[in-house]
């Protein structure tokens, strides 16, 4: 795992009521409740899911 940039990315708003599209992304990042911190690798797939709901995450480089 040497060499691979991660990011941790929390959960800071409830997914009720957002779009599908967003939910997915929530989803996708491995997030099922609010403020749940996952790990994920800093790929340029996971970075447009982050930045797609920026609004609802928050995300600290590790």
């Amino acid at each position: 795992m040497a060499g691979k940039k991660m990011m941790q990315v929390t959960l800071v708003r409830s997914v009720s009521g957002r779009l599908k599209s967003h939910k997915a992304c929530v989803q996708g990042l491995g997030l099922r409740r609010m403020h749940q911190t996952v790990e994920v690798e800093d790929t340029p797939c996971t970075r447009g899911m982050v930045n797609k709901v920026n609004y609802m995450v928050k995300v600290e480089e590790a």
